[in-house]
């Protein structure tokens, strides 16, 4: 019998609350995030959560664009995270908008100014971030935390009608400024931006601040858990002070650690440098870690599912190793990519007394794991492609390819044994000549031999090209945030080389956008968007096995 999987400390207070009929047993999550990027692997994980949870416990999960900063927010992200989340398999209850709520927090905002309990600033950001102290000395009060409440509806109202520039007012909350959390001294509530907003144009001159504008949409929705990262634990108070003041429905917020993951960074403004730099191609880049870039290298959602899944969620933050991910996406596609033969640097075989003209079919197993994926035929003639590495002139010990009185086993077809070869005059290999045994035919072999190396191979006449871009890590260390200098610095030169020229089966000539290979004995593979029906493109999505754990050894 299998054991158990434990409750993660969520799913305690989830079964706690419901056991003790806490909002009649209810369950909503929402998953918030602001169109300003796309998404990457650390929101993957919220997903997950947020999503999973609501799952679980038959409850729901909104999907909420926190949406108060028009400067920084486009469509273009909107559909991009929508895209992603529907891609990761998950379907949202409601789709909302903190602008959606705009009228009903500054509702909120007024009846605050009406209680005493916020007031119009005049103050530069300059000035208040002078006022603030620090954690050994208490701030200062704004020489306009006194106005009276008459004062304070008739300024916050001129400043929604744009009669003030950006920055020249501010509404503050009126709390303690000398409260020990730095976040509850005065904090503000609402800035001028006088830009154009992507749902509500020019409606608005004046936008909530994030720690104002996340706790009321959560209580407007009824938000049983809003669950956010760690770093958010300073914000809980305010948030749960805005509620209590404003009386209405007490939604609570629950804090998880951030995983971040090796040899990547996950902030969005270094993404945003990594983009705008020209140091990858775009927020889809095969290289980084966005959802839409794990997608186009091949990585599935069951495969982004089951990581988030399998580290878990905890309540000290540390860092996950990307050999982690890479096992998940493997464990995945070693299920359901197809097997096909890729020679990536090529150098001819010449069968030498195989039949001129003469060609056969082979047939052979798409999916040696499903029955469902069904066979093919590979034709195979007298000259082959095959690795540049499967041929030694002087074989190393324990080498069992090809090498001059070596035999080997052609995949699927016939053992041949290496005769010589010839060389160019550079002194690079250009043929190796083989003899081939027709009674070792697979399937069907008599020849009573038996070869240690089998090695695969593509039939000349018959190959295509395609280009094929070999992705690896994007940095040369573990952790490139905590590392001394500009974090660029440390990217990895070798994350991604293209090969223009690799010859491919023909049946692949036919192969689609997204689709998922494993080339035989050289890694996951899968079609990339660029691909025309002239030029296929191939990325490496993984190799075979972690090659990084040789090189961390040999270090």
């Amino acid at each position: 019998m299998s054991e158990e999987k434990s409750l993660n400390f969520l799913e305690e207070i989830i079964e706690n609350d419901i056991a003790e009929g806490k909002n009649g047993g209810r369950i909503h999550t929402r998953f918030p995030p602001e169109p300003n990027g796309y998404l990457h692997i650390g929101h993957a994980t919220s997903i997950c959560l947020n999503f999973g949870l609501a799952n679980k416990y038959n409850g729901k999960c909104n999907l909420r664009f926190d949406d108060t900063n028009p400067v920084t927010e486009e469509t273009e992200y909107v559909e991009s995270i929508k895209y992603d989340i529907k891609w990761l398999g998950f379907t949202w209850d409601n789709e909302l908008y903190a602008s959606d709520y705009f009228e009903q927090l500054y509702g909120f905002a007024v009846t605050l100014i009406k209680k005493g309990l916020a007031y119009v600033d005049d103050s530069t950001a300059e000035e208040i971030a002078a006022t603030k102290g620090s954690t050994f000395e208490p701030g200062k009060n704004s020489p306009y935390r006194d106005r009276s409440i008459e004062e304070n509806l008739q300024l916050f109202e001129e400043m929604r009608a744009g009669k003030y520039k950006d920055g020249e007012k501010t509404l503050r909350a009126k709390i303690d400024m000398a409260h020990p959390n730095l976040l509850l001294r005065d904090p503000l509530m609402y800035r001028i931006k006088h830009a154009h907003h992507h749902r509500t144009g020019d409606s608005w001159c004046i936008y909530p601040m994030y720690d104002f504008a996340h706790g009321q949409s959560d209580s407007i929705e009824h938000i049983t858990h809003s669950i956010c990262t760690l770093e958010f634990i300073h914000h809980r108070p305010l948030y749960d002070w805005f509620i209590e003041q404003l009386g209405i429905f007490p939604s609570h917020q629950y804090e998880f650690a951030r995983r971040n993951l090796t040899y990547t960074v996950m902030s969005k403004r270094k993404l945003l440098q990594l983009v705008n730099e020209n140091h990858v191609t775009g927020w889809d880049d095969p290289r980084m870690p966005t959802i839409s870039g794990m997608r186009r290298r091949g990585y599935t959602a069951k495969a982004l599912r089951e990581f988030s899944d399998t580290i878990g969620i905890a309540k000290r933050e540390n860092i996950v190793d990307i050999s982690l991910l890479e096992f998940c996406v493997r464990e995945d596609l070693n299920k359901i990519a197809n097997r096909v033969m890729a020679v990536l640097d090529p150098v001819k075989l010449v069968i030498t007394n195989y039949p001129d003209g003469q060609e056969e079919q082979f047939e052979t197993d798409n999916n040696p794991g499903d029955e469902a994926a069904g066979k093919r035929w590979l034709p195979f003639s007298k000259e082959l492609w095959i690795e540049r590495e499967d041929f030694m002139e002087e074989p190393a010990k324990k080498f069992f390819r090809l090498a001059p009185g070596l035999m080997v086993r052609l995949k699927s077809a016939y053992i041949v044994k290496c005769e010589g070869f010839k060389k160019d005059d550079a002194g690079n290999v250009t043929e190796v000549h083989c003899s081939y045994l027709p009674e070792s035919k697979s399937g069907n072999d008599t020849s009573g031999l038996t070869v240690k190396g089998t090695i695969h191979w593509l039939s000349v006449p018959h190959a295509k090209t395609a280009e094929v871009r070999m992705y690896d890590r994007l940095f040369k260390v573990e952790d490139p945030s905590n590392e001394d200098g500009d974090f660029k610095s440390y990217i990895n030169p070798d994350s991604m080389v293209v090969l223009p020229n690799v010859y491919i089966e023909p049946a692949l000539a036919s192969a689609k956008d997204g689709e998922h290979y494993q080339f035989m004995r050289k890694g996951y593979f899968c079609v990339d968007k660029d691909s025309t029906a002239e030029n296929l493109v191939f990325n490496r999505t993984v190799t075979l096995k972690d090659a990084w754990a040789k090189e961390v050894k040999k270090g």
